[in-house]
């Protein structure tokens, strides 16, 4: 038998001594404390925790889409260029954002005033300048997601929570983000339109894309590789669990006693962690 070999991951961020704090009249508290941690290429990271833990703090200075107190947020290219985003303005943070990160939140927040198409067209644009070619990745996205051309002209108030979340998603991927962010996307979707999401994710990841999520459920958990536990604003501990290998429930899934072992390796982690 051949020994197991370690594959060396592609750090694409990375944390120095990240903290963040709110102030309510004269009592500060300090939700993010010194954290240290890295972000890899190609992986599903899954950021879980207590409510209060700061897992959705975390994702929003990690996204660039609020600032931490202190500390450093640095991205890195493919030939290790490093980029310190905490020392950015307003304006250039913004323009980091929409050409290097996506965000899909708990609430879609798509335009009502939009169809689903133009919703996706108007954030594609702030980058992508050729209207056809845009409109053809749009058009393919929403195909995937299993959104057919009868659907692309409709407004969100004619879309059932499960499309405008999966337009959301594609919103999200439209730029082709270095790193996807998703802040809780099946928070507020029924268990059917929760997996139909869950699965986009595990496919877009499956084709390489970079994924950070917060969520409080071990359904959406296992589908990450990578776990980190956030608790009282540090990292607790973190588990690998490989790649996603589908449903451990599902008697028909060839790879089953693999789900298996992930979900009794995940479970055992939360469980140590006083989830």
């Amino acid at each position: 038998m051949m020994d197991e070999v370690t594959v060396s991951k592609t750090r694409i961020l990375y944390t120095k001594d990240l903290s963040k704090s709110f102030k309510t009249g004269n009592v500060e508290q300090q939700v993010l404390k010194g954290l240290d941690m890295e972000i890899y290429q190609g992986d599903f990271t899954v950021i879980m925790g207590n409510s209060g833990s700061g897992k959705s703090t975390l994702l929003y200075a990690l996204s660039g889409m609020d600032r931490p107190t202190s500390g450093a947020i640095v991205y890195e290219t493919a030939d290790r260029e490093q980029t310190r985003v905490t020392g950015f303005d307003n304006d250039h943070l913004a323009l980091f954002r929409r050409n290097h990160v996506g965000f899909v939140f708990q609430q879609n927040y798509l335009n009502d005033s939009m169809s689903a198409l133009d919703n996706i067209m108007v954030v594609g644009l702030l980058k992508n300048t050729d209207r056809k070619k845009l409109a053809a990745k749009a058009k393919d996205l929403l195909t995937r997601v299993e959104i057919g051309n009868e659907d692309w002209g409709k407004f969100p108030s004619q879309m059932s929570g499960g499309m405008q979340q999966r337009v959301a998603v594609v919103r999200g991927v439209i730029n082709s983000p270095e790193v996807l962010f998703a802040d809780e996307p099946t928070g507020a979707l029924n268990s059917q339109n929760t997996e139909n999401v869950l699965d986009i994710l595990s496919d877009l990841n499956a084709e390489g894309q970079s994924i950070v999520m917060v969520t409080h459920t071990i359904a959406a958990a296992e589908r990450g590789n990578r776990i980190i536990y956030l608790a009282d604003g540090v990292i607790s501990d973190e588990v690998e669990l490989g790649p996603y290998v589908g449903n451990y429930r599902d008697e028909d899934n060839p790879k089953i006693e693999k789900a298996k072992e992930r979900h009794r390796k995940l479970k055992s982690f939360l469980q140590d962690m006083g989830w």
